[in-house]
């Protein structure tokens, strides 16, 4: 399950993936499916929420991990790489980064 709070210790990967609105769909299911299949199987995973925007031109993966070392474990597996390899394929373009969470507010 995602948690979200401030200083919990996790990577917290978002990748952004600008894609051609009628790839969307598709790129989502990919990485729904390389998630399910591969990605949540790995030392260190602890959740993955696939978004797309209501114009169809990104798709965001909001992924946390136990820790950035664990993150970068998993980007040298070969079965990742061939996954990830698919999903840059069908995007125009991609901007992934781990970050902190630094405050969270709530109603």
């Amino acid at each position: 399950m995602t948690t979200i709070e401030q200083n919990n210790g996790y990577a917290t990967l978002i990748n952004v993936f600008t894609v051609e609105p009628d790839r969307a769909a598709e790129l989502a299911a990919l990485l729904d499916t390389a998630t399910e299949e591969v990605m949540r199987h790995r030392p260190g995973f602890l959740s993955a929420n696939i978004h797309v925007s209501t114009d169809g031109t990104r798709v965001v993966n909001y992924a946390q991990w136990d820790s950035a070392e664990a993150y970068r474990a998993m980007l040298s597996d070969p079965t990742t790489q061939e996954h990830m390899g698919k999903a840059a394929a069908l995007a125009v373009g991609f901007d992934p980064h781990l970050y902190t969470v630094e405050s969270v507010h709530e109603r």
